[in-house]
């Protein structure tokens, strides 16, 4: 019965050169496990909020193509022209009903499938992933979209093909599992393995720490080729006293930043509507105080990040080091590390 916490996976760096390995791809979606006990179903997220409300027309396919009593783990995702569409994926998270209906329809989920934690009267957590697996594929043997199985692979060249090939269809990196490991509830047991780079970003303005204290995320801005500065997300994590050198570091470019700011409109709420500009509420926390600090455009910062979506980085950033060598006209889109674009088709139809 809900709540069932899933199981993490911990980043490390390269293909892990072990022999007790099944390879997955890494969806860029909602994690999320489905229980099914004949027509009810509910769809969990990893944070243990219902996800049921917001995808009603994933509910018809999976009890059409899912054993009569199971748990099974995967992924909610959005297919948008054989891509995936992560941002058209945060959109499904509106608290009208109306609103969550006419999304349904315009922009219908798909769920991908890559283990199964009971079926019938048979608790699977305990038994090794090989046998969940084995269980998984005959249960959804011949299923059809929009429910699908993930697929594996024992290669490790196969695996490398992947890692490279699959970003382009908006992946972002692989799962790596042991075969002979029990499902283990909110442990970090499996392994994720993540495409990592650098950037150079101006940094436009800053958020106020969750404990009030400090500097909490930095907001950063890339120039478009029209000359625009535009946001592309943030970087975070920083120590509590990193966070508070922070503050005072930047303190004098608040001076008259918001008067020739780019982003100044953006102090409005109507700016926010889509959910895309600094400021505004996120979409699983309403709640949560996403104001901003405006800062003059004359600091660039060089950060990690792993891949990008929709013209942002796809992840919180790492700040690297502040570079004062570089002027904010100099950081573009130009920089950053696209990969060529493929189908979603392509990854569902891989595997052993």
């Amino acid at each position: 019965m809900p709540p069932v916490k899933p199981m993490l996976a911990k980043a490390i760096k390269g293909l892990p050169e072990r022999k007790d390995i099944v390879f997955e791809p890494k969806w860029d979606g909602f994690r999320c496990i489905v229980f099914r006990d004949g027509d009810e179903i509910e769809l969990g997220s990893r944070n243990e909020r219902p996800l049921t409300r917001y995808f009603p027309e994933i509910l018809a396919p999976l009890r059409a193509r899912l054993p009569t009593r199971c748990v099974v783990d995967g992924e909610l995702i959005i297919i948008n022209d054989n891509e995936l569409d992560f941002n058209a994926l945060q959109l499904r998270l509106h608290p009208a009903e109306s609103r969550v209906n006419k999304l349904a329809g315009e922009i219908p989920s798909s769920f991908v499938a890559f283990d199964l934690l009971s079926i019938g009267d048979r608790d699977l957590r305990t038994e090794s992933f090989s046998v969940r697996r084995g269980l998984l594929e005959a249960a959804l043997d011949g299923c059809r979209p929009p429910v699908h199985l993930t697929p594996t692979t024992t290669d490790p060249a196969t695996a490398q093909r992947w890692f490279e090939l699959f970003e382009g269809a908006g992946l972002d990196g692989l799962i790596a599992k042991p075969v002979d490991d029990p499902y283990m509830e909110n442990k970090r047991t499996q392994l994720k393995v993540k495409h990592v780079r650098s950037a150079d970003a101006v940094v436009a303005g800053y958020r106020i720490h969750k404990d009030g204290k400090g500097v909490g995320s930095l907001l950063l801005g890339l120039y478009s080729p029209d000359g625009n500065l535009q946001h592309v997300g943030v970087a975070a994590s920083f120590t509590a006293a990193r966070r508070a050198a922070l503050l005072e570091e930047l303190a004098p470019l608040t001076d008259g930043a918001i008067e020739a700011h780019p982003w100044r409109e953006w102090a409005s709420a109507q700016a926010h509507e889509t959910g895309q500009m600094p400021g505004a509420p996120h979409r699983w926390n309403a709640q949560r105080d996403s104001s901003w600090t405006p800062l003059r455009i004359e600091r660039v910062a060089e950060v990690k990040y792993g891949s990008t979506l929709g013209g942002r980085f796809r992840e919180v950033t790492k700040m690297l080091r502040w570079r004062p060598d570089k002027e904010p006209d100099q950081c573009d889109f130009s920089q950053l590390d696209e990969p060529e674009p493929i189908g979603v088709n392509v990854v569902l139809e891989a595997g052993d």
